[in-house]
């Protein structure tokens, strides 16, 4: 059955402020729970993130945004005028609407260093399985170091020059799922390691790019490898762009549905411009859940496109 639209007119105004009405407020008034996560607020899709600033929000696993008529067109399957009249209504309350939000440039800063890593040591060799022979060449390079404010698990991005340029932390408590990235990090510089094969492996997080390195010892620093700290590829094209060397590609995103959804995105766009690329597939949720699980490296899933 086709849906016909009744047309309502708005004003100027009207369109405007629906278009900035405050989302966080918004779904916080219809029920919604919503996370706040530094400057800005988390909803989730089911099981996929939604970051939230003011009136504009981003889906981090189908990589777009918009704003918030935008916002409920999609997840409210709402036309523009219905979209419009929700946000005016907005559910009887009180319409707040979000300022102009200029784009911060925080200047990047690695969190400042503790002298010691007795708790990183523990949470990644202990709690998350990781082969400690990897774990300490990454130590050595200064590319997995313990805050010394929170005592987080910090993992260093740098670019072709050695300069630092993302951060990625995690929480070493085990009931603390804490993980996030410094302000200022560039994300095509998250975590990565750059060997000299044709090959690069890209995951969702650091623990689970360590993990799979982990199961497969043999050889590794030949090989290339990044971790996203999301479902990005921005991290996975500087690599390509940095190593001209590489021409095989592998995804090893999460086993859920938000990974693979990143990994076909991410191939298909590979695939548009000859590169050849596989897609690698936990036998659990993830790698590192495979590596506490005792799976051997044979049993992986390997979807070849």
């Amino acid at each position: 059955m086709i849906k016909i639209s009744t047309y309502i007119h708005f004003t100027k105004e009207q369109r405007e402020q629906a278009r900035r009405t405050d989302l966080a407020n918004f779904l916080i008034h219809q029920g919604e729970k919503v996370k706040k996560s530094g400057s800005e607020y988390e909803w989730l899709d089911g099981s996929q993130k939604v970051t939230i600033r003011g009136h504009l929000w981003y889906h981090q696993y189908e990589q777009k945004g918009g704003d918030a008529i935008d916002f409920i067109r999609k997840f409210y399957n709402k036309d523009y005028a219905e979209a419009v009249q929700m946000l005016l209504n907005n559910g009887g309350s009180q319409i707040i609407t979000s300022p102009p939000i200029e784009k911060e440039h925080k200047p990047f800063k690695l969190p400042p260093r503790n002298d010691r890593m007795s708790r990183v040591f523990s949470y990644l060799l202990l709690t998350r399985g990781i082969d400690k022979d990897v774990l300490y060449e990454f130590v050595r390079r200064k590319m997995i170091y313990e805050s010394s404010d929170f005592h987080n698990a910090v993992f260093v991005g740098y670019d072709s020059n050695g300069k630092p340029r993302h951060a990625h932390k995690r929480g070493t408590v085990t009931n603390n799922p804490y993980k996030g990235n410094a302000a200022g990090s560039q994300p095509e510089f998250s975590f990565h390691w750059h060997g000299t094969s044709d090959k690069i492996y890209l995951f969702e997080a650091p623990i689970d790019m360590l993990s799979y390195i982990s199961m497969h010892k043999e050889n590794w620093q030949e090989h290339s490898y990044a971790a996203s700290c999301s479902v990005s590829d921005r991290v996975l094209f500087q690599c390509l762009k940095d190593n001209p060397n590489i021409k095989n590609v592998f995804l090893c995103f999460d086993n859920d549905e938000a990974g693979q959804t990143a990994n076909k995105r991410i191939a298909d766009k590979l695939n548009s411009m000859n590169i050849k690329s596989e897609i690698l597939i936990p036998i659990h949720k993830d790698w590192n859940d495979d590596i506490l699980n005792g799976e051997r490296t044979d049993e992986i899933c390997r979807q070849v496109l």
